[in-house]
């Protein structure tokens, strides 16, 4: 996917797993809405004025293809932000097209995580905000072991189904 810059906030060691182009960012400390303002506040530090997508590493299933009509220029035109529902209530994806850290904390800041009304008391916070949002497509978030077999189902030919089959497969040997 065309990006201008791409970020990757970490908790731990960066590896050889890492692809070339990444800069990364150390997670801060606090509960989930906290960490996910705090990643905004460093996109806007690192790329000002520039829009910013957050997407959690539990979609393994998301390709460029799901992203690219969506975020295309031609469709980012008046969009404030972008908000993408996970089929279990919460969201796989939160992108802001001026993401500053005052908002990112107004916007995430209490919102209850990991329930069925996370996603839509963060899309309720983005309505308030009087914000224009473009709705992603609905997406299954990886929690799960039959969400990770939904998700290798939905994707049979990427690394995660092979890897998922890989496990299935040693536990059969060996069990």
């Amino acid at each position: 996917m065309p990006a201008g810059r791409r970020l990757l906030v970490l908790d731990g060691a960066v590896g050889d797993w890492l692809p070339p182009g990444w800069q990364v960012v150390p997670q801060t400390d606090g509960g989930l809405d906290a960490r996910l303002a705090a990643a905004f506040a460093a996109a806007a530090v690192l790329a000002p004025d520039a829009p910013a997508l957050l997407v959690g590493m539990d979609t393994p299933q998301l390709d460029a293809a799901l992203l690219a009509e969506s975020l295309s220029p031609a469709r980012r035109a008046g969009v404030d932000a972008w908000y993408g529902p996970a089929g279990d209530g919460g969201f796989w994806a939160l992108g802001l097209a001026r993401p500053t850290e005052r908002v990112a904390r107004r916007l995430l800041l209490g919102v209850p995580m990991s329930t069925p009304g996370t996603g839509r008391a963060l899309l309720d916070r983005l309505l308030a905000e009087d914000l224009t949002v473009s709705r992603l497509p609905v997406v299954t978030d990886v929690d799960t072991i039959r969400d990770a077999r939904h998700v290798a189902a939905e994707a049979p030919d990427g690394r995660f189904a092979a890897c998922l089959r890989s496990i299935g497969t040693a536990r059969e040997v060996t069990g």
